[in-house]
């Protein structure tokens, strides 16, 4: 792969009005980002559980800010690559006149990696895939190709995403997006269709990117991009180079920060993590500076801070170091993976801590549990009457799906996907608002 292929100005559903002068193209990437910004997907992720339940008394992230660190993460990734860069070719803006624009380019990829999650953050995944395989779901198994099933049956956040991002939806075209085609290259961690997801020996094998009603969209990106194709059936490709820089700013923000907000909770004490975040500081004077300091809650987000700036440093380091091996296709790890010692160890820690103490507590397990009766309950009602729709309740229900997810196309698969459109894109708060009333727990207020 090559940079003078892979960053492309080039708009989703714009082709025809693409101009490949660097000049006009090097705005098209801030382009990107404010159309995230100014989205209804977008923030609609304000009211999705990032870890912890939405919404207390206790301040704790959400999908939106999450995202938002998670791009202020990125585009100093990007950017710190590029100077490496052009301090040791000072003439690479003449011969790659768009590689300044790739810290825009992932902060961009960065707003958009969590639009495709539903709510209930990663057990509503799990409960989608739940209701096909294990509850009412599985009578659509012979209805649909074996392909489309396997879509089905493992739900896939980051495939829902590029969904969102390039399908057309009724009456609204390409909607607000119409994004260039790097920054959709750069959300793709697993370039594959659902049947070859699942592969843990490979790095873009592990889950999947892209449902079946997008393959033909994602292979006309990656075409264009020059993106190494793996095998034709099943479709998988290589990664985007940038898509490495996508993933450490996530990785980075949630392993931190989900300690931080772990504190707040007051799940984990302040001595504890104080002891993993000052070993990420790289600061001698850390001890000393943190005793002038006397809240708890300020000594931590300055421990943040300052280990967030740690971790950009090492990942975009093995970033440049690696990046023959990253533009062949070769490198197998992410990269927080393989940063130096004794970051790693650390970071190896933290990833422990955080399974066995917050991912693991009551409320987060509550909120995983609430997760899979009301998401499963809802396509339990909606699904067979979106497909039948032969009675007064089902015609109402219907009713209640907005006209932008309807479908003209009458298979299974397209009409499963309508729903999981809906419903997907529910906040937590809308779902279980839905669900109660539907199920008649609850009844609307009148006017």
């Amino acid at each position: 792969m090559i940079w003078e292929k892979l960053l492309s100005a080039k708009r989703w559903g714009s082709e025809d009005k693409y101009n490949a002068d660097p000049a006009e193209a090097r705005s098209e990437f801030q382009r990107d980002y404010d159309r995230l910004i100014f989205s209804s997907p977008f923030r609609r992720l304000q009211n999705k559980t990032q870890v912890f339940p939405l919404p207390g008394s206790i301040f704790v992230h959400n999908r939106l800010t999450h995202s938002l660190e998670v791009a202020s993460v990125g585009k100093s990734l990007g950017r710190i690559f590029y100077n490496k860069l052009r301090a040791d070719n000072p003439n690479i803006d003449e011969k790659l006149p768009l590689i300044s624009e790739i810290g825009n380019i992932i902060s961009a990829a960065c707003l958009a990696h969590d639009l495709g999650n539903p709510a209930f953050g990663h057990s509503g995944e799990a409960a989608i895939s739940h209701y096909f395989t294990n509850g009412p779901g599985l009578a659509y198994k012979s209805k649909v190709s074996e392909a489309q099933w396997a879509d089905l049956a493992n739900f896939e956040g980051n495939a829902n995403a590029f969904r969102i991002l390039t399908h057309p939806y009724a009456g609204k075209g390409y909607g607000s997006f119409a994004l260039t085609y790097s920054t959709l290259a750069a959300i793709a961690k697993y370039p594959c269709e659902s049947i070859a997801g699942h592969d843990k020996t490979r790095i873009y094998t592990k889950k999947y990117g892209f449902f079946q009603s997008e393959i033909a969209g994602f292979q006309k990106i990656a075409s264009e991009l020059g993106l190494n194709k793996v095998s034709d059936s099943p479709l998988v490709y290589k990664r985007h180079p940038l898509v490495y820089l996508v993933e450490a700013a996530d990785d980075i923000c949630y392993s931190i920060i989900d300690l931080e907000d772990a504190h707040r909770l007051k799940i984990l004490s302040y001595q504890e993590v104080e002891s993993l975040l000052l070993r990420l500081c790289n600061d001698p004077k850390m001890e000393s500076r943190l005793a002038e300091i006397e809240d708890d809650d300020a000594r931590i987000s300055f421990l943040r801070a300052k280990s967030i700036s740690t971790l950009i440093g090492s990942c975009s380091e093995l970033f440049y170091n690696e990046q023959e091996a990253i533009l062949e296709g070769h490198f197998n790890y992410g990269l927080l993976e393989m940063i130096r010692e004794p970051y790693r160890s650390v970071m190896q820690e933290i990833t422990k801590i955080s399974i066995n103490k917050i991912y693991n507590y009551s409320s987060v397990v509550q909120i995983e549990v609430a997760g899979y009766k009301v998401m499963g309950g809802l396509l339990e009602e909606f699904i067979p009457a979106y497909i039948h729709n032969n009675s007064h309740y089902t015609r109402k229900l219907v009713e209640l799906i907005p006209k932008q997810f309807i479908t003209s196309r009458t298979d299974e698969f397209s009409k499963i996907q309508t729903v999981l459109d809906f419903v997907s894109g529910m906040t937590d708060l809308y779902a279980v608002e839905l669900f109660r009333k539907i199920k008649g727990i609850s009844f609307p207020a009148i006017g």
